[in-house]
């Protein structure tokens, strides 16, 4: 049976969801190639030993990690998705600048998956196109999109399991055939870099605070807050941590910069079964993506249409020209990808970072997540309007202070250059957005007595 919701409030008596369930979509949805590719850059990129490298991508997941689950503990509270949530903050017509942003994230994770995946089978079988594989990639995604979360959540589940227990043979096979004297402890250490890694791991978890109240929504409202957090964020962390060390492991010992095929080569006998099931794995996974996507798109729709719900024949259609546009870009941009795709996870930080504070400071310290759903979609947005122009401002200056603190290949600001290079932008943006809208928000609240100030 079809999905029959979209972007609406799910009702209690269809809150069937479970920590369980939640738990499962979260460690498949790490267990791709794409998190191996990721988890190479911190010994080839930025040339840290084996065991440091390991560390830095350790901390960086637990504490993005938390951020990303406080984020999802908001789905049974609400049950709406986490942009339509977003209009609590900045308004209906505000929250879809945000919508946007997270629609680029997720259509990057669906084109960066589409490229691993189709890599992944080529270095099982050459012979296969690699126009059709990604072609037919889509298609498998978009049949598990076109069913739902439902069948999303089952099939990621599965390959979490499979690819789970390749990782392991994976690490085993590879160590006990020997790694080459010197391999793991090849590099050096620098507290740029080392910093530089933190970020990585902690942006791999706060680009997924967007949509991880988009699965927990089914979670029923009384007890489900608590257990999507831990489900959230135990699923997450632990397959992360595991798979982007693997990539640590094959960027420190394989040669070359061709990461998927550096893991075939080390891993013998076993290359076919866990380049095949890696495949697979990103073309069931991206279904999750855009999924998502789909549901941001009809938020930005429904934005400019009040009162219109999406039909699931509007789900359907707008999957499928998100699969097209996916499948067009991806194939135009496959040359130099880990380069484009280590910018896209910066630049994705500085953006993404002003929006999560802003968004947890109101729903915790705040309102103590108390919202008026059915206002989100009103015309004029109800108490929180349609422009919330002192949110905007606030995002945007959680944005500017980062500047100063940016690492970009293209772009090294003044004080990062000063400290050596090191990325301290996210922590700054994280600081200054949270404080600045907390101050702001409890006078501006203050005094609107629709609206409860728990702070």
């Amino acid at each position: 049976m079809l999905e029959q919701h979209t972007i609406g409030p799910i009702p209690e008596s269809e809150r069937t969801g479970s920590a369980r369930g939640v738990f499962g979509i979260w460690l498949g949805i790490n267990m791709l190639p794409l998190t191996v590719i990721t988890g190479a850059l911190a010994t080839t990129l930025f040339a840290l030993p084996f065991g440091v490298a390991v560390l830095a991508l350790l901390i960086g997941n637990l504490v993005g990690g938390v951020f990303m689950a406080l984020h999802a503990s908001q789905g049974p509270q609400l049950g709406v998705p986490q942009m339509i949530q977003a209009r609590g903050q900045f308004g209906t017509k505000g929250a879809a600048l945000i919508a946007l942003v997270a629609w680029v994230m997720f259509m990057g994770f669906y084109i960066s998956n589409l490229v691993v995946g189709a890599q992944s089978l080529n270095g099982v079988l050459p012979a296969v196109d690699p126009v059709v594989a990604l072609i037919a990639a889509a298609v498998v995604s978009m049949a598990i999109t076109t069913v739902g979360l439902k069948l999303i959540k089952l099939v990621i589940t599965v390959s979490a399991v499979v690819i789970g227990l390749l990782v392991v043979a994976s690490f085993t096979w590879i160590l006990v055939s020997g790694v080459p004297s010197g391999a793991l402890s090849a590099g050096h250490f620098s507290v740029t870099s080392f910093v530089s890694v933190i970020a990585v791991g902690a942006v791999w978890q706060i680009a997924y605070a967007p949509y991880v109240s988009d699965y927990s929504r089914y979670m029923p409202s009384g007890s489900g807050a608590r257990s999507a957090f831990w489900a959230t964020y135990g699923g997450s962390v632990i397959s992360s941590v595991l798979v982007l060390a693997l990539g640590c492991l094959v960027g420190a010992v394989a040669t070359g910069s061709d990461v998927i095929g550096g893991l075939a080569s080390l891993t013998g006998g076993l290359s076919t079964a866990i380049l095949l099931a890696f495949a697979g794995a990103s073309a069931l996974g991206n279904a999750g993506n855009v999924y998502c996507a789909v549901l941001n798109t009809l938020t930005v729709m429904e934005t400019f249409r009040p009162g219109w719900r999406p039909s699931v024949r509007a789900r359907l259609i707008t999957s499928g020209v998100l699969h097209v546009i996916g499948v067009t870009v991806a194939l135009a941009a496959s040359d130099g990808f880990i380069t484009s795709f280590t910018n896209f996870l910066t630049v994705l930080l500085y953006i993404l970072v002003p929006w999560s504070s802003i968004n947890l400071v109101d729903y915790f310290i705040i309102r103590d997540g108390h919202y008026d759903v059915a206002a989100f979609f009103t015309p004029g947005g109800g108490p929180y309007g349609t422009w919330n122009v002192a949110a905007l401002g606030v995002y945007a200056v959680g944005l500017l202070v980062q500047i100063p603190f940016m690492v970009l290949p293209m772009y090294v600001g003044p004080v990062a250059t000063a400290i050596g290079g090191i990325d301290l932008a996210w922590l700054v943006g994280l600081a200054v957005s949270g404080g600045l809208y907390w101050l702001v928000a409890r006078r501006t609240l203050a005094t609107d007595s629709n609206l409860p100030v728990t702070a």
